[in-house]
């Protein structure tokens, strides 16, 4: 009984169809970013992890990129919205706190690298935009769950 209801907790969602828009914005940025750390990764994957300073960038950059690309879909489908969201909210904290913190500090950061150009409030401003924006979307997701159209709201008890 007690799993049905957290499961019923996690799929209960009562925010309006329009959610499902929110949804799209999100899977695609998270898509097509997960997919394009597998087809440069020297550019976006393991090199760009290891230039940053991400430990064990072999590994953690097709991690990262799997868990964009799944929990992408998931989000867009509506399906265990809250638990793709939560994953995804973590992978953009990682990546504010990695590479763009130092920009903010002008210095690299909990052992991340230093920035390669400008530094600054405007700079962090300017590159965490993308970011900032797909973290607040997930917690979004998160706290009011995938919407009317989505397969969360088919699966929650009427």
């Amino acid at each position: 009984m007690t799993a049905r209801l957290s499961f019923d907790r996690l799929v209960d969602t009562t925010t309006p169809r329009a959610v499902a828009v929110l949804r799209i914005a999100i899977a695609f940025v998270f898509v097509t970013e997960g997919i394009q750390k597998f087809l440069d990764p020297g550019g976006l994957g393991a090199g760009r992890f290891a230039k940053i300073g991400i430990p064990d960038p072999a590994v953690m950059a097709p991690f990262v990129a799997g868990v964009e690309i799944v929990c992408g879909v998931l989000v867009v489908l509506g399906l265990l919205t809250r638990l793709a969201a939560a994953a995804l909210a973590i992978d953009m904290v990682v990546a504010i706190v990695s590479t763009k913190l130092p920009i903010l500090f002008g210095r690299g950061f909990l052992g991340f690298a230093a920035p390669s150009a400008r530094a600054g409030f405007w700079a962090f401003a300017h590159e965490a935009r993308t970011d900032l924006a797909m973290l607040f979307g997930c917690t979004f997701l998160i706290v009011t769950g995938a919407g009317l159209l989505s397969i969360d709201h088919r699966m929650s008890k009427p």
